[in-house]
């Protein structure tokens, strides 16, 4: 039984670890809300009870597929987790080629002028949610003044 026993011990604390931080919030929650609004799903922006069919802004595609292009880098970028005293040359090579890909990839973004697409209306004002040095929209520091 001694040599099942870091089993045993293992497959009794693993629940708890789960599930006591599922637990504690229903100890300090009130189950009364003042704001009905707070126990509706929220989608993204999207009213969850209204129309499917309707129109929304296509900057959340945008930013998601922004995202998802350069996602390969932490998968690809594994090999700089070993030692680079036991890369060989072309290990060394196909990493610098990668960075390349990706350095031509966020160039390309700022040059088409991305942060002019991901703008958001505030206050009368066209503010960008990223900023480049091809925007046009201006400084956003002098405008908050």
């Amino acid at each position: 039984m001694s040599e099942f026993a870091p089993i045993c011990i293992y497959l009794v604390i693993s629940p708890l670890v789960s599930l006591i931080p599922l637990g504690v919030p229903f100890l300090f929650a009130s189950n009364s809300s003042t704001y009905p609004d707070k126990l509706s799903a929220y989608e993204c922006g999207f009213d969850p009870f209204g129309d499917a069919r309707s129109r929304f802004d296509i900057r959340f595609y945008l930013v998601s597929i922004l995202f998802i292009i350069p996602d390969p880098e932490v998968t690809f970028s594994f090999p700089w987790a070993v030692p680079l005293n036991k890369i060989d040359p072309f290990g060394s090579w196909s990493m610098m080629a990668f960075l390349l890909i990706l350095t031509i990839y966020a160039r390309t973004l700022v040059l088409i002028g991305i942060s002019e697409w991901l703008t958001i209306p505030m206050n009368g004002l066209r503010r960008p949610l990223c900023y480049s040095r091809t925007s046009r929209i201006g400084n956003p520091l002098s405008e908050m003044a």
